[in-house]
């Protein structure tokens, strides 16, 4: 029997991701009923040695329980509607948090790198080369970036239905759609590239292409004025 110590996992989709990475589960059909006495056995473990379980663990328990009973529910005959997967909103969740949890790991990464490809400190010269005293230019680091990403993410909301036959959105894929939104001078509004992304994952694919991009050097960001509206630019079309 496995025990699990639930003050090392940050909420309960982590523990349900837990689980599928040790089990090897698909994360697009998961065996409810045994995902679920995983995780009611987890808690009973908390119980056991008197670790108060937090109400977050307790609401996901009553889902779970709730989508198992959904499940043995007699099917629909072939001639009426196909109702939606119990678990597709559980799916949707996980995915998303999967997502989040992988751009947490690359703000690491990157954070660590910070001072080799964003030094502070260091005067930035304009795009192009150009030198004026007068002007306010900012090379925007990846910690302003990630909160205009966050209140992207905040202000989109939280899928309810999830397909399960619908291809994730590609990071690959993502890198190419941020590229093409350049204009002919190789620039782009961040505010204009916020508003073409419809969905949470589409913002947090996003997001992890920009920062990939801006690794690479094909990207940087940039300030023009305090306060003002922060610009993508093409460092290919922006070399001195």
């Amino acid at each position: 029997m496995y025990h699990v110590h639930l003050e090392k996992f940050e909420g309960p989709l982590d523990l349900l991701l837990y689980f599928i990475r040790r089990d090897e589960i698909d994360i697009y059909d998961i065996p409810i009923a045994r995902i679920t006495a995983d995780y009611l056995q987890a808690l009973e473990d908390m119980k056991r040695f008197n670790i108060r379980v937090a109400g977050e663990f307790v609401e996901m328990a009553a889902t779970l329980i709730r989508i198992k009973a959904q499940m043995l529910l007699p099917r629909p005959s072939l001639t009426e509607e196909t109702p939606e997967d119990p678990r597709s909103q559980l799916v949707q969740q996980l995915l998303e948090y999967q997502q989040f949890k992988h751009v947490a790991r690359e703000l690491e990464r990157l954070a660590a790198e910070q001072g080799r490809f964003f030094p502070r400190g260091k005067e930035q010269d304009p795009p192009g080369g150009e030198e004026d005293p007068e002007v306010y230019f900012r090379q925007v680091d990846i910690y302003d970036i990630a909160r205009y990403f966050r209140k992207a993410i905040q202000n989109r909301p939280m899928i309810r239905t999830y397909d399960l036959q619908r291809e994730p959105v590609d990071l690959e894929d993502q890198k190419a759609f941020l590229l093409a939104q350049f204009d002919q001078t190789g620039r782009c509004s961040f505010t204009a590239l916020l508003s073409r992304l419809e969905t949470r994952t589409e913002v947090v694919v996003t997001f992890m292409a920009l920062l990939e991009l801006m690794r690479q050097s094909l990207v940087m960001c940039v300030q023009e004025s305090l306060f003002g509206e922060i610009m993508l630019y093409q460092t290919s079309r922006h070399q001195a």
